[in-house]
């Protein structure tokens, strides 16, 4: 490809990508949902939390399902103001108890209708709370409700597979993360700092 006709190809792409950045008019907060069977969701999601903390944003976590092990998102996003409230059963398929897990999930789901109605956080981030609503351990119209009722400039994040189409439609942007090739798969454990 000649100089000429790269330069005129990328001018073009430029134009585009101008007139997209020149549609766009509207700010507020945004309903992001990070599903799909492949890794990566929770760590999408604390990159951004990443983001909005080096930016001066205030942000907050709920952690759905998450054990009590050593936490390296929190350790590292706490000390800078990251709230972060943890349901600390373990995994359901470990606990294998309804009852509690489901008064667990509601006693940290307080928090979180809590988060979501503070006007002082910018990202609100519910990690695994697709398998709540699955489970039956959270209702989904009172979750709907309360993204909906959130303040405008709020931005929420979802992770967890299988999320619930009600939610999907709701969500301003989805990325559905797929399994192409996992070290798990070949016997390799996980690892603490990578994997968790």
């Amino acid at each position: 490809m000649t100089e000429d006709r790269h330069k005129q190809r990328q001018q073009k792409l430029k134009e585009q990508v101008d007139a997209r950045i020149d549609a766009a008019k509207e700010q507020r907060g945004i309903l992001i949902v990070f599903t799909g069977n492949g890794k990566g969701k929770t760590t999408a999601a604390f990159g951004t939390i990443t983001r909005a903390v080096g930016h001066g944003m205030r942000a907050a976590v709920i952690q759905f399902i998450k054990g009590e092990w050593p936490n390296g998102e929190k350790n590292l996003l706490e000390p800078h103001g990251v709230e972060f409230q943890v349901m600390a059963t373990g995994f359901t398929w470990e606990t294998q108890n309804k009852e509690t897990d489901t008064a667990a999930c509601q006693a940290v789901w307080q928090h979180g209708k809590r988060m979501l109605n503070d006007a002082t956080l910018d990202l609100v981030v519910l990690d695994e709370l697709t398998y709540m609503v699955s489970f039956g351990y959270l209702d989904l119209q009172e979750v709907v409700d309360a993204l909906n009722a959130r303040p405008a400039h709020q931005t929420v994040i979802i992770t967890g597979r299988g999320c619930h189409r009600d939610l999907l439609e709701l969500a301003d942007t989805v990325s559905e993360l797929r399994p192409v090739k996992h070290a798990f798969d070949a016997g390799i454990m996980a690892q603490q700092g990578i994997d968790w």
